[in-house]
């Protein structure tokens, strides 16, 4: 058993700009995060996934950056930001920061050198490419939209951007450029940062004449050299964003004897709702069947190899209680059934800023209310291939990326207590009932399931390294697994519905206590079970036995 600090921990992520604002400009900053550590402290979270405060036009966010080496001066200074790392620490929390390596803005001095000339020393820090037939290299497409290739006039040549056009794709094969990134990645790990989210990481070893762009041949390669030449020689986390690796592909990432990265993030889940084959926006229903398969498989297979990051919800995600729970009439029971679902599996959870308090979904009516680049480019491209208005908004406030984005409500105050200017994007308009005051006062509130579950995570050697059993596979609204370490075995029980949901595990009656529950039951008869909407619970086995 492999045991790490990081296997442990618990992740918060913060999205900067939406976090506390505390100059009143409407947008959040680092000084802003600092004032809010205690309360990350009370939940009792140990490690901050800080999304990206590098200097940077704003493109997408902040993951186009311009200089890996300055703050965003929308953020604050590179004190403040080490002032951040220190008072973290003090509250034994790390700082993960979140790190693009695929791709830098247009606007970073490589790029601005590269567009020189053919002969620039920076030119092959870059992908660029000829016109084909006066046309675009290839068929490569962007994940924004359109053909991954844009010409530029100056010399003649089209540079590769599998984001926006905004964020040209760096060139791996070139070795000096890895090593100017390492140089740079160093810089920050003696900062005494606690590790990197590595963002679309999987991209890095593409071949853009043969159109491949994940999982390339000289990916791990890569890795493994960006392994011993950084974060290699010191005791943090680190985390790759892989959107398409599967469950064999993730144990090359991380395998503790690999060399290369903590874990990976996959989103095998995060397709379910969605057309097979089709885009994110093409919607269909959620089968819970589905959903046990997916997150079970991926249990078992990196269950004594590799590691699993759990998570739900993430800048680039709809708010899951939204999504896949009921935002309205059961939105705490249903939020604390993710909640417990996902800390009570083997893994390393994430939690999104304002997961922890439920918050939800917001509805555009027009899409002149929305931010997300992302967004904007689908609306057009879909409202010009005829789809209808009203379908293709639909699909956005389903899955569009501003409905995790919208600022934290910390009080019923105007802006929700979040700025004191106007904000970079409106406050949703349910924060007068949903706030982080409201959930302290309230000792059944979402947060302090939140709490209750970490602080069982510390004490518990079981969350972290109990092995994994599935149970009742095939019904349709009940998840229920197991976690077996050292003889002990807990058994979890979540209703993923609104309907009463009859079950019984055993032939005998065995009254149990609950660990943690989203309900006010005292007791869990295995025998008979009756369980409301979304009703939630853990308890202890007696024996393995009892469990058919």
């Amino acid at each position: 058993m492999d045991k790490k600090w990081w296997k442990n921990a618990v992740v918060y992520q913060i999205y900067p700009r939406s976090f506390q604002d505390s100059n009143g400009d409407g947008i959040g900053d680092i000084q802003g995060i600092i004032q809010r550590l205690d309360y990350l402290e009370k939940l009792g979270i140990n490690v901050i996934w800080l999304s990206p405060v590098y200097e940077s036009p704003n493109d997408d966010n902040g993951y186009d950056i311009s200089d890996y080496y300055a703050i965003m001066a929308e953020f604050g200074t590179m004190e403040d930001m080490e002032l951040l790392i220190a008072e973290a620490k003090k509250r034994n929390i790390r700082l993960v920061m979140d790190l693009v390596v695929n791709h830098t803005s247009d606007e970073h001095a490589w790029f601005i050198e590269a567009k020189k000339s053919k002969e620039n020393p920076y030119r092959d820090y870059y992908i660029w490419r000829d016109p084909v037939n006066g046309d675009v290299p290839n068929g490569l497409g962007s994940v924004f939209s359109g053909s991954a290739w844009e010409y530029e006039e100056e010399t003649e040549q089209y540079f590769m951007h599998l984001f926006s056009k905004r964020q040209p794709d760096l060139n791996w094969e070139n070795k000096d450029m890895r090593y100017e990134i390492y140089d740079m990645m160093n810089f920050w790990l003696d900062k005494g940062i606690g590790g990197f989210r590595l963002d679309v990481i999987e991209l890095v070893g593409k071949l853009p004449d043969q159109e491949i762009t994940a999982h390339g041949p000289k990916l791990h390669e890569y890795l493994q050299e960006m392994n011993r030449e950084t974060f290699g020689k010191q005791d943090v986390m680190t985390v790759g964003e892989t959107n398409s690796a599967n469950p064999q592909q993730a144990k090359l990432f991380s395998g503790a004897d690999r060399k290369e990265l903590s874990m990976v993030f996959q989103f095998e889940h995060m397709a379910l709702d969605q057309q097979p084959g089709k885009a994110k926006w093409d919607l269909r229903p959620l089968s819970v069947v589905e959903l046990k398969q997916v997150l079970s498989t991926w249990q078992v297979e990196l269950q004594n190899e590799g590691w699993n990051s759990l998570f739900w919800n993430n800048h680039d995600q709809p708010r899951i209680v939204s999504r896949w729970g009921n935002d309205q009439e059961h939105r705490v029971e249903s939020a604390k059934m993710f909640a417990i679902l996902l800390h009570m599996m083997k893994g390393t959870p994430y939690i999104y800023q304002g997961e922890e308090i439920g918050m939800t979904n917001i509805t555009l009516t027009d899409i002149s209310q929305a931010d997300d680049v992302e967004t904007k480019n689908m609306y057009h491209e879909r409202l010009a291939e005829g789809y209808s208005k009203e379908a293709v908004l639909a699909s956005i406030n389903a899955k569009g990326r501003d409905n995790a984005r919208t600022p934290i409500q910390w009080e019923d105050s105007k802006e929700a207590g979040f700025t004191t200017g106007q904000p970079w994007l409106p406050v949703n308009p349910n924060y007068p009932s949903i706030n982080v005051k409201q959930a302290l006062a309230d000792p059944k509130s979402i947060f302090y399931t939140y709490q209750k579950l970490i602080q069982l995570r510390k004490e518990n050697p079981l969350m972290v390294y109990g092995d994994y059993q599935l149970l009742a596979e095939e019904d349709e609204s009940l998840f229920a697994y197991t976690r077996t370490f050292q003889g002990e075995t807990w058994l979890v029980v979540a209703n993923f519905s609104e309907q009463v949901n009859k079950f019984q595990f055993t032939e005998e009656t065995t009254e149990l206590e609950p660990i943690i529950s989203n309900s006010a039951v005292k007791r869990y008869d295995l025998n008979q079970l009756q369980l409301d909407a979304y009703e939630t619970f853990v308890v202890k086995l007696d024996s393995p036995l009892y469990v058919k």
